[in-house]
């Protein structure tokens, strides 16, 4: 038996020819408020979606809807090709081991040292031997740029970049091929929230990721997007590069990438696709 075997059978795998995201005709509730209203979303193989809208549009809601930590109350969300409604236990496994997800806070465990909550994913969706699992929590803590020694400190002794990128390094610990993103740049200072942005754009490169960024940092968008999706009037109105955005009529797009700030972040940094 391979150290590096999974739980589930290769049966059990996703279909790698199938969008890593569908979303089909969703509807979203809270009681009789409609967050989501028949919203559609196909995100591409490989590219970093950048998903925004105002206060209260339902960004979090998709993706904790993605996610499976809220049910629809109808349509169908797809990952992979498979449908999440109808995922038996294994599969469910195959799919979360498909995907990481870095939460706003990092939602990382606070009586965990960093190493140990980069290896919780691998000791539970894997019978890798402790050995390895140490020296794999290793590497990720490296890849995503902390120093060796932060692997032995708890989240309380991290700084806010610090925090990030240990919270990314346990998404990335199972090789996904899915990255979910949660406002990852909020409450960074512009140094360390450029730094992140030109980490994320790397790793999306090299290990051929395909990226789900919730996020409200226009320069974030411009530096490493290539598509973005906005929700508003309770769907995606629109999906498409900052460019072809900035063509609508809509009255939210238009205020959002041409209002003082988004004309500030074109001036810095063109966007992905302009050429």
């Amino acid at each position: 038996m391979s150290d590096v075997e999974p739980i589930v059978d290769l049966d059990d795998e996703l279909d790698e020819r199938a969008p890593p995201i569908e979303v089909i005709g969703l509807v979203s509730k809270f009681g009789d408020k409609v967050i989501h209203d028949h919203l559609d979303l196909k995100v591409r193989r490989g590219e970093v979606l950048g998903v925004v809208g105002g206060s209260g549009a339902g960004k979090t809601v998709l993706l904790n809807t993605l996610i499976g930590l809220k049910i629809p109350d109808s349509g169908m969300v797809k990952i992979f090709g498979q449908d999440l409604d109808k995922a038996s236990t294994a599969k469910w496994d195959a799919i979360e081991r498909s995907w990481g997800v870095l939460f706003q806070r990092g939602a990382l465990f606070s009586n965990l040292t960093v190493k140990e909550n980069v290896s919780a994913p691998m000791v539970e969706h894997t019978r890798m031997s402790k050995k390895m699992i140490s020296d794999l929590a290793e590497l990720k803590i490296s890849l995503v740029g902390l120093p060796p020694d932060a692997g032995a400190l708890k989240p309380a002794e991290l700084s806010g970049g610090m925090i990030k990128r240990a919270g990314l390094a346990r998404a990335l610990a199972l090789d996904p091929q899915l990255l979910f993103l949660d406002e990852p740049t909020s409450g960074l200072d512009p140094i360390s929230a450029g730094a992140f942005d030109e980490l994320i754009r790397d790793l999306s490169a090299s290990l051929n990721l395909t990226v789900f960024m919730i996020t409200h940092d226009l320069d974030s968008l411009y530096a490493i997007c290539d598509r973005v999706a906005v929700i508003a009037d309770k769907k995606v109105i629109a999906v498409g590069t900052i460019p072809k955005l900035m063509r609508s009529t809509h009255p939210w797009i238009k205020e959002y990438f041409m209002g003082p700030r988004g004309r500030a972040a074109a001036r810095l940094e063109p966007a992905r696709g302009a050429q």
